[in-house]
């Protein structure tokens, strides 16, 4: 498949043509400012799909737009007609669209000169797309996001007019999904198609979002970025983050015995830990009530002891770092840990909470030896 994308050095063309890239079956023709209209009609030989991202949103003359958006798109319709090419064409376009301001109108020319093409049999998409987010976009040019993100890890101050105005936004990831499945005839495109979700926060709960981000690194309190919005928030968030702070420490406890190292805590799922214990040392010798943890030996030997506080049953297992299995400890049961092997021994650990001094649901208990 040939694919033309124009704007491919833009913040959506970029992220569009990494996802070409991972294909087999497909050829990608670049169109950016380096081109001229003139060479469209070359460029459009043998194409099967059109992704029109080439715009301008941040002239310095607001004749540009006209230039940029209706003027271009008008070329491109040209090319089309002249060519006799009816490949598929997906347009992003912008909300300003709806707006009656000098972006707006040329986009919306830019609109209707490709919508014309639908009556020649060409499949055009326009999106309408809201504020777009994600890794690469340019900061201080057009995406608030973008800005906050810079500012913030370079610890810059950034600047808010209204933190109570609302902002609508979709994930790059997301568009290049919806892009992709009509390159991919998953479904018939319509005139307008929609990126969906669209998240919406104020630009106030947005900056509050980003210096958690920034301060998780020191109190190792993770946000939940496993889905929606601050999930994307926090990939956008770490591709501005630059290489030479792609690192940073974390707590270390040490005594005759090893170390004991905090990773990552949780707001509701407790926290991981890792640590080490000399030949022969023991650690734990003590019980919960409610604090569960798990623990994966992943280098050396060790001998987990257990007893029962009430029923005094005791139990023993034997676990290695060559056969990774977890070891749960058990409410109402002490238990303790000891290194048998004869090379220092490393486990990582997960509690179900967060480590509280005040209220550390921790007793002393020692075991004693299992006969």
């Amino acid at each position: 498949m040939r694919v033309l994308v124009t704007g491919a050095q833009g913040f959506v063309g970029k992220n569009l043509l990494l996802h070409l890239s991972e294909r087999t079956d497909t050829e990608v023709v670049r169109f950016t400012r380096d081109n001229s209209v003139d060479e469209l009609p070359t460029m459009l030989a043998g194409v099967d799909f059109i992704f029109h991202l080439a715009g301008v949103n941040r002239p310095q003359d607001p004749a540009e737009f006209t230039e940029g958006n209706a003027s271009l798109s008008q070329a491109l319709a040209d090319a089309m007609l002249v060519t006799g090419c009816k490949a598929p064409i997906v347009y992003s376009s912008s909300i300003q669209a709806e707006l009656d301001n000098p972006y707006g109108q040329s986009k919306r020319q830019a609109e209707d000169a490709l919508l014309a093409l639908r009556e020649q049999g060409v499949p055009v998409s326009v999106y309408r797309l809201p504020n777009v987010f994600g890794k690469w976009a340019k900061p201080n040019y057009n995406s608030a996001v973008a800005t906050f993100c810079h500012n913030i890890v370079h610890d810059l101050p950034i600047q808010i007019n209204d933190p109570a105005a609302v902002v609508n936004l979709v994930y790059v990831d997301d568009v290049i999904e919806h892009f992709l499945a009509l390159l991919d005839a998953k479904r018939t495109g319509e005139a307008f198609e929609t990126v969906q979700p669209v998240y919406q926060i104020t630009v106030g709960e947005l900056v509050e979002q980003l210096y958690r981000f920034r301060d998780s690194r020191q109190s190792l309190i993770t946000e939940r970025v496993g889905t929606g919005l601050v999930r994307a928030l926090y990939s956008t968030y770490l591709s501005y983050v630059p290489k030479e702070r792609f690192t940073y420490e974390v707590p270390k406890y040490g005594d005759p015995r090893g170390v004991f190292v905090e990773m990552l805590k949780t707001p509701d799922a407790g926290q991981f830990s890792y640590f080490t214990a000399h030949p022969g040392i023991t650690r734990g010798g003590h019980y919960h009530h409610t604090k569960t943890e798990k623990f994966l030996v992943i280098k050396g030997k060790a001998s987990f002891k257990f007893r029962h506080m009430e029923t005094g049953e005791s139990h023993e297992l034997i676990t290695d770092g060559e056969s990774p299995e977890i070891v749960e400890t058990m409410p109402g049961w002490t238990h303790d840990i000891t290194n048998i092997g004869d090379e220092e021994m490393i486990v990582m650990l997960w509690a179900n909470e967060i480590f509280d001094r005040d209220k550390p649901d921790t007793y002393a208990c020692p075991l004693t030896p299992i006969a």
